[in-house]
């Protein structure tokens, strides 16, 4: 293996990096999600309406939102790896004592800690590969991630739904299911601590306020980034609005199955890793608004697949939005590592990912209530409103004539990255 540099220095071990960030993906995500596919049985249990009920996936993934901008920051200073072991660590402890909550307000409570804890993975893995890989592999290796990520929401929520059914432990329930996610997690956190290598291309940098602040007027003044951060907020928060009723939708009538069988909806996210994976490459060929634009109308297609009250046209519609979803994500985060600032890549990644998780709190919440109050058509509806201005928002990010001014270049908004490497090419007019 050649260095990507081109530099005597021993090359990159982009295998060994694919496979920890995969775990690492994996990981906290699986621990994120993991009570998605029991809150039936938690609001059963505690006597809750669907939209409160959400709490427990909703305020951990605002935790993060809130997170994730300081911690990138302590990142900085530190070091990307040793923030995201830590992250990891932290989010195991908390992942095994939140099953012992005595009450729904201490299962919140716990949920909205370990979101704070797995912040730091997402906060800094999109900045690590970028530092490390370069922008010549960027797309693939950042597929790569979300591709992590996409099985590690599929294990956790597959794992805690069907340990949660009885299936393997009597009486296990939704308690039972979450710990068998955290044995998950702390199994691929090890992994992660063995294989992701040190930090070779970060320069630490000291907590100075006036830098921080710079780079993060950098991250929200480029119009060029104003689309990924609209797709990130809209586009989660249809797929976690979806996600959060669909397990309510079917064991009512006229579903009515078990808890397990609904929970193997969840194997939908295989089509999300593999599809986060394709669209990186793509993107790296085709340019990234093309295939933005296609994925998200491809989760919207998805979406209004899953009305008919027939089981088979609602999985399908759910592989077909969960791959696109994942691909348009895999896309839109690559392009914030592509065209950011090179000083400003953390704080770009971390508004990206702070808009990422505010769309997936209030998306969730908001999805829940909807479905609850007025059924699966008004989710639908919404939810393919919200996709709509996701596709407005590429468009205009990517043919206005606005001036960038995150390089202080005078680049023009349609000027944007297309195949990862140092260079841009002009759409043409």
């Amino acid at each position: 293996m050649t260095s990507l540099t081109g530099s005597t220095a021993p090359p990159v071990p982009l295998r060994r990096i694919g496979i920890a960030v995969l775990c690492a993906g994996l990981a906290v995500f699986a621990l994120l999600y993991a009570p998605q596919p029991v809150l039936p049985q938690i609001a059963a249990e505690f006597r809750l309406d669907p939209g409160t009920a959400a709490l427990a996936v909703t305020v951990s993934t605002a935790a993060v939102a809130v997170a994730v901008v300081p911690v990138a920051t302590v990142s900085e200073a530190v070091g990307r790896r040793p923030v995201m072991l830590v992250s990891l660590a932290l989010a195991v402890l908390v992942g095994v004592a939140m099953p012992f909550a005595p009450t729904f307000g201490a299962l919140v409570a716990l949920r909205a800690v370990q979101g704070v804890a797995v912040a730091g993975l997402p906060a800094t893995a999109m900045a690590y590969l970028a530092e490390e890989i370069g922008s010549t592999r960027l797309g693939s290796l950042m597929g790569v991630y979300v591709a992590g990520t996409t099985v590690g929401g599929m294990s956790g929520r597959l794992v805690a739904g069907v340990v949660a059914d009885d299936v393997f432990v009597r009486d296990a329930g939704w308690r039972g299911g979450l710990v068998a996610v955290s044995v998950l997690s702390a199994v691929c956190g090890l992994l992660v601590a063995w294989l992701l290598p040190a930090s070779r291309r970060h320069q630490r940098q000291p907590l100075r306020v006036a830098p921080l602040i710079a780079g993060l007027r950098s991250a929200v003044t480029d119009p060029v980034l104003y689309g990924p951060y609209v797709v990130a907020v809209l586009s989660v928060g249809s797929f976690i609005g979806i996600y959060n009723a669909i397990g309510f939708r079917l064991v009512s009538p006229p579903f009515q199955v078990s808890p397990a069988v609904a929970a193997l909806v969840f194997l939908a996210y295989a089509a999300g890793g593999i599809c986060s994976a394709v669209a990186g490459r793509l993107a790296d060929r085709f340019g990234r608004p093309v295939v933005l634009l296609s994925a998200l109308a491809l989760t919207a297609v998805g979406v209004v697949m899953t009305l008919p009250d027939q089981l088979g046209w609602v999985l399908a519609g759910l592989a077909v939005l969960t791959g696109a979803f994942f691909a348009a994500h895999a896309v839109s985060s690559g392009w914030v590592g592509a065209r950011a600032d090179p000083a400003a890549r953390g704080q770009a990644s971390s508004v990206y990912l702070f808009a990422y998780y505010l769309g997936s709190s209030v998306g969730g919440w908001l999805g829940s209530t909807v479905y609850g109050v007025w059924g699966w058509s008004a989710l639908v509806a919404t939810t393919c409103a919200w996709l709509s201005a996701a596709v407005v928002a590429v468009v205009m990010a990517t043919w206005l004539p606005a001036h960038s001014s995150a390089d202080g270049r005078g680049r023009r908004a349609e000027e944007f990255d297309v195949d990862g490497a140092d260079r841009q090419e002009r759409i043409s007019r």
